[in-house]
């Protein structure tokens, strides 16, 4: 058998086993009925009525983007890539590379969850069309794909902390969640705190690493421009558009760290779990 057709069948068998668990399945439902609260409810609270439109959509969704996608790709990513003694003991025997073995275990679940995903937002899709037309559509895509892509580097992180866990996925699940409450709610009061105590020249510097450092922020950056503009940025995402000198370069700076958090916790969890004894 070839890598790439090993690669597949792992994909397609971890893909399938996402598809029935109930763990995905409530995610694609809680997922798809909260996309279609924020999409009928938004103009409510303003003391209107009726479906808000693609652009307000998107906005509103983008803090329910960076809460829930990380911890559901985390916790459902190491509770299915946390090696068992068990099967996995079988499964890593075969003459075939662990690291191939994990790159499609990650490639199904990343389907799954991306499907998912997509599900939910293409209902609220269909019933925002039906009512308000296609005004802003395009920051509602690129919001679905700042979702996949968050996806994609949380699901990496996950394959790091389950390389490392074998026999401990209730120590694996636990990291899971510090991991989630460090990159969605700490970082930002950490970084926050320390800026207001500095100089605005290093305070400005820290708050461009912060934004790139932080996989989080960089998609929260990349989603707000592309929806809103510079509007809706806070000090640290201006900080680093001055830095970059326009949009196009913290685009580029953006597109860099995401893809670093993507490669490096792959090629780091393929290397721990080469060495793990099974």
């Amino acid at each position: 058998m070839t890598t790439g057709s090993a690669l597949a069948l792992c994909a397609r068998q971890e893909l399938v086993l996402a598809v029935r668990s109930r763990w995905t399945q409530l995610f694609a439902a809680v997922f798809g009925v909260l996309a279609l609260t924020v999409a009928t409810s938004g103009y409510i609270l303003s003391g209107g009525h009726g479906v808000q439109d693609f652009a307000r959509t998107a906005a509103s969704l983008v803090q329910l983007v960076l809460l829930l996608v990380p911890v559901t790709a985390l916790l459902i990513g190491v509770l299915a890539l946390a090696p068992d003694r068990g099967a996995d003991e079988l499964l890593y025997s075969q003459p075939v590379a662990r690291r191939t073995i994990l790159m499609g275990k990650v490639l199904g679940l990343l389907a799954a969850l991306v499907g998912a995903e997509a599900f939910g937002f293409g209902a609220a899709g269909v019933v925002i069309f039906s009512q308000s037309g296609n005004e802003g559509l395009g920051g509602f895509l690129l919001l679905q794909v700042c979702a996949f892509v968050l996806t994609a580097v949380f699901l990496a992180l996950a394959a790091l902390i389950a390389a490392g866990s074998t026999g401990r996925r209730t120590r694996a699940l636990a990291l899971a969640l510090v991991t989630w409450f460090v990159a969605v709610v700490l970082f930002d009061i950490g970084i926050l705190g320390v800026a207001s105590l500095l100089r605005s020249g290093p305070a400005s510097r820290l708050l461009i690493v912060g934004t790139l450092a932080n996989p989080v922020d960089a998609v929260r950056t990349a989603a707000l421009l592309g929806i809103q503009g510079t509007t809706a940025f806070g000090p640290a995402s201006l900080s680093l558009l001055r830095f970059s000198h326009g949009p196009m370069g913290a685009g580029v700076l953006l597109a860099g760290s995401l893809l670093l958090w993507l490669v490096g916790p792959l090629v780091w969890a393929a290397r721990r779990l080469s060495r793990a004894d099974l």
